[in-house]
């Protein structure tokens, strides 16, 4: 595993519950954090893919 596949598999997650966290807290809206969910995930997989 290189140091690109070490940090989307850290960032990925991370940003997956900060928008869970903001979407509980009530900063963000059910479609917004379903569209960052889903944008982490899909970006992470292709780069993932990828490299």
């Amino acid at each position: 595993m290189t140091d690109a596949h070490i940090g989307l598999s850290v960032a990925t997650p991370v940003i997956v519950a900060f928008a869970l966290m903001l979407y509980r807290m009530g900063v963000l809206q059910r479609t917004g954090a379903i569209s960052a969910v889903l944008a982490s995930v899909a970006i992470a997989a292709v780069l993932f893919i990828d490299r």
